[in-house]
């Protein structure tokens, strides 16, 4: 079963995230999801099974430059996972599925997402849920 994530579960979503997002903190994470579930602009979807949280996706409007749209606000994937065991079941699509409809009654009509360009993974999945490849870049930084 599919839900929308409320503020009670900001810890368990904590708690798949720092297996995606490891350089944050458990707490970093949960105040992250707490202050992303209040907001208007962004929604996070969870699967459960047997009443535990198994995977989620997590999506919001940006009002930005979004590579390769058109339009504004955009729906953007900023992250979903599922714990590995319920993986390849069809379960991330139906999250995403989630994702595109809620940014769809925002009034969205594109939806996008990335990935590290080193995340095979990611990408297979991007490509297989319909995605199109639309630039790749490199990110540079220095010290002043």
């Amino acid at each position: 079963m599919i839900v929308k994530a409320t503020s009670k579960d900001s810890l368990a979503l904590a708690k798949m995230a720092i297996k995606i997002w490891s350089e944050h903190s458990l707490d970093e994470l949960a105040k992250e999801f707490e202050d992303t579930i209040d907001c208007e602009e962004s929604a996070i979807f969870m699967l459960m099974v047997d009443n535990q949280a198994v995977g989620f996706a997590q999506c919001q409007l940006r009002h930005d430059y979004v590579e390769g749209t058109d339009s504004s606000p955009v729906g953007y994937l900023e992250g979903i996972f599922l714990e590995q065991e319920f993986r390849h079941r069809g379960h991330a699509k139906k999250l995403l599925a989630q994702c595109e409809e809620w940014a769809k009654n925002k009034g969205c009509t594109e939806f996008a997402s990335d990935c590290e360009s080193d995340n095979d993974e990611s990408l297979k999945f991007h490509i297989n849920m319909g995605f199109t490849e639309v630039n790749r870049i490199i990110c540079f930084k220095k010290q002043l």
